[in-house]
């Protein structure tokens, strides 16, 4: 995909529903993540705890610095795999905040352009990781590791702290599918480059064993 018509289709994504799929790298779209249609029916803040509605203010804006990162470091390097994880992060974080939405809560994203967020902590690791990716090709990629090891880590854990919503640990369960098929397209492509990773936040044995198995289908 072209540099101009990924940023209009980017453009588009984001001023409405995503429907693209938790793929990664040059596979194409095959499902969906939302929540199922009947469960957000009848939803509210007061049906949430306040660690679930905390986990979905972070993961919303989590997903968000995903993408974010990966635009800004496809603007830098033009490589296919940074074009096509950002539009499945798009989705991601879309799929979070249809989650907000359905349970009243206010999106903390709402009104925050790329590269911006309500919290300090994504704030700093942003401008850490962007910074980190500019240095070189090799760097970039590997900041495309290390956001889906902490993606995965921190959907584990805030799926850990859901009660008894269903709606929300399929959402998760979604995304945590898609995290590790860019887990594995970075991986690869760094493999490509001669280069094999070094987990730093997950512990090897894990990276391996997903790195190593073969790309899912996201969604239903």
């Amino acid at each position: 995909m072209q540099r101009k018509q990924f940023l209009r289709f980017m453009g588009a994504t984001l001023g409405g529903v995503v429907l693209t799929a938790c793929g990664g790298g040059d596979e194409e779209p095959t499902s969906t993540l939302d929540a199922p249609a009947a469960s957000t029916a009848a939803l509210s803040a007061e049906d949430l705890s306040a660690e679930e509605i905390a986990g979905l203010m972070y993961m919303r804006e989590e997903e968000k610095l995903a993408h974010d990162v990966y635009v800004a470091l496809f603007n830098v390097w033009g490589a296919n795999v940074f074009s096509q994880i950002a539009l499945s992060e798009a989705e991601h974080t879309e799929a979070v905040r249809r989650l907000i939405e359905a349970h009243g809560l206010p999106d903390p994203a709402a009104t925050n352009p790329a590269g911006v967020f309500e919290n300090d902590d994504l704030q700093a690791l942003y401008d850490k990781l962007v910074g980190m990716g500019q240095t070189s090709l090799i760097d970039a990629l590997k900041v495309g590791c290390l956001i889906e090891e902490k993606d995965i880590q921190d959907i584990n854990e805030k799926k850990a702290e859901v009660l008894d919503e269903p709606d929300i640990v399929q959402v998760y369960d979604n995304l945590l599918c898609g995290s590790r098929n860019h887990l594995r397209a970075f991986n690869a492509t760094l493999l490509d480059q001669g280069v094999t990773y070094e987990a730093t936040v997950l512990s090897q044995a894990e990276w391996d064993a997903i790195a190593s198995s073969a790309q899912e289908t996201c969604g239903g």
